[in-house]
């Protein structure tokens, strides 16, 4: 077939194909679109070409589906696969210094006290306990617990409010509110839990909590299970928070009123100081916030019958809207505690996951507490006599320049870290392990003192990644002193404290 055929076949195709469409109905329609479009807008109509033959490419295309085809393999494959497989650890293997420590580790054997005995035989002055009223000794307490151990059992063996209710509870409730001079009290079974779970029930997401830098851990599980908006002010630092505050008023104009609340410690676990209760009062008033002070340290040690630091500062307990303790340091039972008005109490025994989900205290460790708060109000030379022991130690490690105790003086639990300014001109790799061998050289002298361990890393902080949660304080060692240590013991143990500092320094290269 030549050309001139070839053409003539062409024109004979085009002509019976344009033929047949104009008899379809509306055909002459579309082409008249269709002109004109060319016409006024060519590049229109090849876009619309191109998109008409999309459609069609897309609605004759195959149908095809987007999961992923599984893989069959054999027996033999799969046995082989599993061989090769290595599991990552459930958790990072341990350090060098964990491991040191694991191996240094005393263990008591016996009861605790003033004076332990250790499982080497080895009987040690112990400063590493918040037994400051050496209320586990006290035959008392021992006689009342024993007392209801026999008619009460070892446990609620349920939660407070599925039948784990007891009298007794009821009763040390009344007594704790009684001492702090409050409306009501609500008892917790475990100390750690207590304000994890106070802050949550009643702030939740949308809510704004304001916290020191320097708060617990267990404050800082409580803020996170919150899900509230968290803002931080320098730890202590009332100016600060004055500036936060103020911060948070001005971004919160016109929208919608959500609950505030500022929270703190009475002496705090990182730092061992106090803040300045009055002026967060005046703040808290002055700018509409309610205030969560946690007094697990405080409660017992401070002000002059131990009713913490509302008593220690002159403040009146009402200004507080949740007092939260714990019954574990200075009352040496167990468990915790938060005081307000009634209706803050009510709503958190319908509402607080550890008092709904737990089982309650055992009715042994709840007279305890009774008996203890009891025993601490009624004897105020236990609070004066702790003062003035940990008055006198506190002289003996001040006399050692190579450390600095944060600790506030009223504290019988003190806190203290090696002098930054010593530790420039020193060499040191890892000085978590200088405080370690510190305690080591403790022990070696039968004086028993810890090093403070902290979580590194949280969630719920505004750093930037990588640093340290909370209150970027260095490492700490932590020595309490107890009314059943003698002046001896508090000289003695002041004395091998500052002497085991200056031999592992002494150690180091200049």
């Amino acid at each position: 077939m030549d050309l001139h055929h070839a053409l003539v076949l062409l024109n004979s195709t085009v002509d019976e194909v344009s033929t047949q469409f104009r008899r379809v109905p509306g055909s002459a329609i579309l082409l008249r679109y269709v002109k004109n479009s060319y016409q006024n807008d060519p590049i229109r109509s090849v876009v619309e070409l191109c998109l008409f033959l999309f459609a069609v490419r897309y609605l004759l295309a195959p149908r095809y589906s987007t999961k992923k085809k599984s893989m069959d393999l054999t027996e033999e494959e799969i046995d082989e696969l599993v061989e090769e497989w290595t599991p990552e650890p459930l958790v990072a293997l341990p350090t060098e210094l964990e491991v040191l420590e694991e191996e240094r580790r005393p263990i008591i054997a016996g009861p605790t006290g003033p004076k332990v005995k250790l499982m080497n035989g080895k009987t040690v002055t112990n400063l590493a306990s918040t037994n400051y009223y050496n209320l586990v000794s006290n035959d008392l307490i021992k006689e009342r617990a024993v007392q209801i151990l026999r008619n009460y059992g070892v446990g609620a063996c349920g939660p407070p409010n599925f039948y784990g209710t007891q009298d007794v509870h009821m009763d040390t409730e009344k007594e704790i509110a009684r001492f702090l001079g409050v409306e009501e009290c609500i008892v917790y079974a475990q100390s750690f839990s207590t304000i994890s779970s106070v802050i949550p029930s009643f702030s939740k997401r949308g809510d704004i909590i304001i916290a020191d830098r320097a708060v617990n851990f267990a404050i800082q599980k409580g803020l996170q299970v919150s899900r509230s908006t968290i803002r931080w002010f320098n730890h202590n630092d009332m100016e600060d928070l004055e500036r936060v505050l103020a911060q948070v008023q001005q971004e919160q104009k016109r929208k919608p009123l959500t609950r505030r609340f500022i929270v703190t410690e009475g002496l705090f676990e990182a730092t061992g100081d106090m803040p300045d209760l009055p002026k967060i009062i005046e703040l808290k008033q002055r700018f509409k916030w309610r205030l969560i002070l946690d007094e697990t340290h405080s409660f017992g040690v401070l002000g002059r019958t131990g009713r913490g630091l509302t008593e220690h500062q002159n403040v009146d307990p009402s200004n507080v809207e949740m007092l939260v303790g714990s019954l574990s340091h200075a009352i040496c039972a167990g468990g915790g505690f938060c005081a307000g008005n009634r209706e803050v109490v009510e709503h958190q025994r319908i509402s607080s996951s550890a008092y709904v989900f737990s089982a309650a205290i055992p009715a042994m460790l709840s007279v305890t507490a009774a008996e203890s708060v009891k025993i601490i109000e009624s004897n105020p030379d236990l609070i004066v006599d702790l003062r003035e022991k940990t008055r006198l130690f506190r002289q003996q490690l001040e006399r050692c320049e190579h450390i600095t105790i944060t600790s506030a003086p009223e504290n019988p639990r003190l806190l203290f870290h090696l002098n930054r300014e010593i530790l420039e001109h020193k060499v040191i790799e890892d000085e978590e392990r200088l405080l370690a061998d510190i305690v080591e050289e403790c022990m070696n002298s039968n004086i028993m003192i810890v090093r403070v361990k902290k979580v590194m890393d949280s969630s719920v902080t505004d750093f930037p990644k990588g640093r340290k949660f909370g209150w970027d304080c260095p490492p700490m060692l932590m020595a309490s002193i107890s009314v059943g240590h003698s002046k001896k013991d508090v000289e003695t143990g002041g004395s091998v404290i500052r002497k085991a500092v200056g031999k592992v320094l002494g150690r180091l290269k200049k």
